[in-house]
């Protein structure tokens, strides 16, 4: 059928579709995957440092969290130290 759409491959350690195209979260071209925010200023390479940083740390944690063990307070952890990551990168990016 005309209608119907074509698969997208999927990454296996995530059973989710893959990216269309990478582009690092540092590059002056991050726009090119977003479709919701179409305008960034251009970081500073002292700021490029930081969300690295940030990024760097908070996959530490998670990724010590996840060794810890299961269970809702882990995921709740985790959840959470995402969530600072992001609020970190929004407001060095902002």
């Amino acid at each position: 059928m005309e209608n119907e759409k074509t698969p997208q491959p999927v990454r296996s350690d995530t059973a989710q579709p893959a990216p269309a195209a990478m582009v690092s979260s540092t590059a002056d071209a991050r726009t090119v995957n977003n479709v919701v925010r179409h305008e960034y200023r251009v970081l500073t390479d002292e700021e490029k440092a930081q969300v690295l940083a940030v990024k760097d740390k908070g996959r530490e944690l998670i990724e010590l969290l996840a060794s810890i063990g299961t269970s809702r307070e882990i995921s709740l952890a985790i959840t959470n130290a995402q969530q600072a990551v992001m609020w970190g990168v929004n407001h060095i990016t902002a």
